[in-house]
């Protein structure tokens, strides 16, 4: 029984290692957007956005060879925006607010309203762009791109109780952005 990935770009891939520089467009031209779009969720801001996008596939052509192919490419290369994004991020000097080993019981177990919500998406992406900087990235790893509180603490160099604090801290600020900011009764 074979497990592993068929990837259906593999011949473009293959023309990459090459060194087809047609090929490289191709493939910039099949992922760029999505890739974008993470890279904007993650930073926070266009400018840095397009930074990262640019670092990321270069550094993707640059390690190609590296790519086993047992996962999807798409994957393989949104692990290199990530980790570049949340690089971008941490030069930056991301704050986060810190639980000093007393985790807040509240925050992590606060449950959450979902019966009959109704949101605007583009007031929900306005009001995760107004979050501080670390509440917006962890609410954006987890509801996002989702990885995990241990996946989070792990990449940010944090707790894992502090990711689940910034996180419902976050949902709780992005309540009230949305609410007293932006006017949204969703």
């Amino acid at each position: 029984m074979n497990t592993s990935y068929h990837n259906i770009h593999q011949p473009i891939i293959d023309r990459c290692l090459q060194g087809d520089r047609t090929a490289h467009y191709e493939i910039y031209k099949l992922y760029s957007k999505a890739m974008y779009n993470t890279c904007l969720r993650i930073t926070g801001n266009e400018m840095d956005a397009e930074d990262v996008l640019q670092e990321s596939f270069v550094s993707a052509f640059k390690n190609l060879s590296s790519f086993k192919g047992s996962a999807s490419f798409g994957s393989w290369l949104k692990r290199i925006v990530v980790n570049n994004a949340i690089n971008a991020v941490k030069k930056r000097r991301m704050n986060f607010e810190s639980v000093d080993g007393k985790e807040d019981e509240s925050a992590i177990a606060e449950p959450v309203e979902e019966a009959n919500l109704s949101y605007d998406v583009g007031l929900v992406k306005e009001g995760i762009s107004k979050l501080p900087e670390g509440y917006r990235l962890v609410l954006t790893l987890y509801l996002i791109e989702g990885y995990d509180h241990k996946e989070i603490g792990q990449i940010l160099d944090i707790t894992e109780s502090t990711s689940k604090s910034q996180f419902n801290r976050s949902k709780k600020k992005l309540r009230e952005i949305l609410k007293e900011e932006l006017k949204y009764a969703g």
